[in-house]
């Protein structure tokens, strides 16, 4: 008679393994040599079950010994600055990761995951609320640039549940989750407030960094893409081709707008130059 046994192979995959047991209907030629192969036979059994059984990862042992062990590593990971270096075993972790999905606590996990990011990102939201205006756009480039690199963390040390069940039973991806999170928790939030000041500062040069300015309209786009008509002047400066291609029955408005453009330049004390300079081939 033969029993399943579950065993991993060398790719982390779990299979069945048969294990031989003599059945007491069998009839043995040899019956001290029969006895002696079915007691062996049956200790290594008996070992190897009451081993499973002490493997198996019960959901209060998830709750009270793995998860606050990953909870701690996620936050140290989501409160680090992008230049600073925090000992963290990143092995530990995915293994940790593995075997909770590995012993069917993959929706736990999930859930756990997404609620401990969503608990830190409503922080990180009420933080920017107190921020002062002229801090904001700068606060807020800190705050996404400090999230992202978390992610890229974050996400590589959870790719076993990703795999096997956010992809699998879920059909979505654990990054776009939790990019979706900051989407809904933090950026929207602020982004009626964020478009009115990233306008007025990209008009008064060098009020913000254009490497800030730059990074927080990309982050932005990339996190919604349907917020560009709120502000389409300000998005077209720094993400390209964001506007429908010309049109030849639109060229009289366009040449309308370079018009009210060039006036506008000079109303504000933009010269064009002097003029009476041009070279002889323009003047025939």
């Amino acid at each position: 008679m033969e029993e399943m046994q579950g065993v991993e192979d060398d790719n982390h995959n779990c299979r069945a393994e048969a294990v031989s047991v003599c059945s007491p209907a069998q009839v043995c030629v040899d019956s001290d040599s029969c006895s002696d192969t079915c007691e062996s036979t049956s200790a290594l059994l008996l070992n190897s079950t009451a081993k499973f059984h002490l493997n198996v990862m019960t959901a209060e042992e998830y709750k009270t010994v793995y998860w606050p062990k990953l909870e701690r590593a996620i936050e140290h990971l989501l409160t680090q600055s992008p230049m600073e270096h925090i000992s963290i075993s990143y092995e530990q972790i995915y293994s940790q990761v593995y075997k909770c999905v590995c012993q069917q606590h993959s929706e736990l996990l999930y859930n756990d995951l997404m609620w401990k990011i969503r608990s830190h990102l409503e922080q990180v939201s009420s933080e920017l609320q107190a921020s002062p205006a002229e801090d904001l756009i700068e606060n807020f480039n800190l705050a996404l640039t400090r999230y992202t690199a978390a992610l890229h963390c974050i996400v590589p040390v959870f790719i076993y549940m990703n795999k096997f069940y956010i992809e699998t039973k879920l059909n979505r991806d654990l990054r776009d989750d939790l990019m979706k999170l900051f989407s809904d928790h933090v950026a929207e939030k602020h982004v009626g407030t964020l478009l009115p000041l990233l306008k007025k500062a990209h008009s008064m040069p060098f009020q913000v960094k254009p490497s800030t300015m730059a990074s927080v309209v990309k982050g932005l786009y990339a996190l919604r893409p349907d917020w560009v008509p709120l502000a389409p002047a300000l998005f077209s400066r720094f993400i390209p081709q964001i506007h429908p291609p010309a049109l030849e029955s639109q060229l009289l408005y366009y040449a309308d707008q370079d018009k009210k453009l060039q006036l506008e330049l000079h109303q504000n004390g933009f010269s064009r130059g002097d003029q009476s300079r041009k070279r002889a081939s323009e003047e025939s």
